[in-house]
């Protein structure tokens, strides 16, 4: 007897598997076995004689649907943990950094611009883009602005506003820049601040992120021109956090150059013409006097995110993380 329940069980179980399949296609797997469970149950036990329809048979019945909706439940996660899975990571980062970014990241020279903006890069996993780069590589690859912007050169002018936006609404079209892009050094005026917007609205998009790097202008000049450099290697020497060995200090407390010399070969080292108190002062006069004012334009929209960059290294990055997930 026990034989006969599970046979006719079994074909009343692949009955209504056919029926299923054919109705149902669209359903999740969960409710498919459910229901095939169910319609072959009652296959099953209709196809059962009276004389035969005892507690037992609907015993039997009633463990098909239960082990059928368990077995779809079962198969319906391992779907679901798969697909969740593979996202996992990027929903992450989104779920927490969520819009989109479009960021722009602003600071004077020796600011941290530099230490910070990979950390951004690779927490956000979206390109930070420089217009150099974006303006070389166009040129390189030939394409149609890229030529505009070669004969431009080749002529001995500078290359217009107009173009760099043109190159960069080219750039940001590109796969890696599907999930948002970082400025850096750009716009460096309100007029290029202004361009970019109107470029950004055109696609229907606007700037979701301004980070100023905030450091005293005194603690620049400590920062940037205590900077010494190894030509060949690229070796940074620094007179108060890292100088080399052989530095010596004349009566006032400063360097002497010809003391200053590489610790691995004894070569001496240089400063950048850059790096000098002179040239760092009319590079803050420039950015103070171009670039700050762009701050002021974005700072209604309540985007502008302001770190205190005179602090450890590893402080401003807990700032930095604070803002981009305020």
């Amino acid at each position: 007897k026990g034989f006969f329940l599970k046979k006719k069980m079994f074909r009343g179980f692949t009955r209504g598997a056919s029926f299923v399949r054919s109705a149902s296609k669209s359903l999740p797997s969960y409710v498919k076995v459910g229901a095939v469970a169910t319609v072959g149950t009652g296959v099953a036990v209709s196809m059962i004689p009276e004389s035969q329809c005892d507690g037992k048979s609907f015993v039997a019945g009633f463990a098909g649907v239960v082990v059928g909706g368990v077995a779809g439940w079962m198969l319906q996660k391992q779907e679901t943990d798969k697909v969740t899975k593979s996202k996992e990571g990027i929903q992450a980062k989104f779920e927490t950094y969520w819009p989109r970014k479009i960021m722009i990241l602003f600071g004077a020279p020796g600011a941290g611009k530099g230490t910070q903006a990979p950390k951004i890069v690779d927490i956000l996993d979206i390109p930070q883009l420089s217009t150099g780069d974006m303006l070389r590589a166009a040129v390189t690859e030939g394409t149609e602005i890229g030529k505009k912007a070669k004969a431009v050169m080749d002529a001995g002018n500078l290359v217009s506003d107009e173009i760099v936006i043109e190159i960069i609404a080219d750039r940001i079209k590109d796969a890696d820049c599907k999930n948002g892009f970082i400025l850096d050094g750009f716009p460096r005026t309100l007029e290029q601040a202004k361009a970019l917007d109107a470029m950004l609205a055109k696609r229907g998009e606007t700037v979701s992120t301004v980070m100023e790097f905030n450091v005293p202008d005194s603690v620049l000049e400590e920062r940037v021109c205590g900077r010494w450099i190894h030509k060949s290697s690229g070796r940074s020497y620094h007179v108060k956090f890292a100088p080399p060995k052989s530095m010596k200090l004349d009566e006032k407390g400063q360097p002497i150059p010809s003391t200053m010399t590489d610790d691995a070969t004894g070569e001496a080292l240089f400063q950048r013409d850059d790096d000098t108190a002179t040239a760092l002062k009319k590079r803050l006069q420039g950015y103070h006097g171009k670039t700050v004012p762009i701050l002021d334009y974005y700072r209604p929209r309540g985007v502008v995110k302001t770190v205190d960059a005179n602090q450890e290294i590893n402080t401003v990055w807990s700032e930095i993380l604070h803002n981009l997930s305020s």
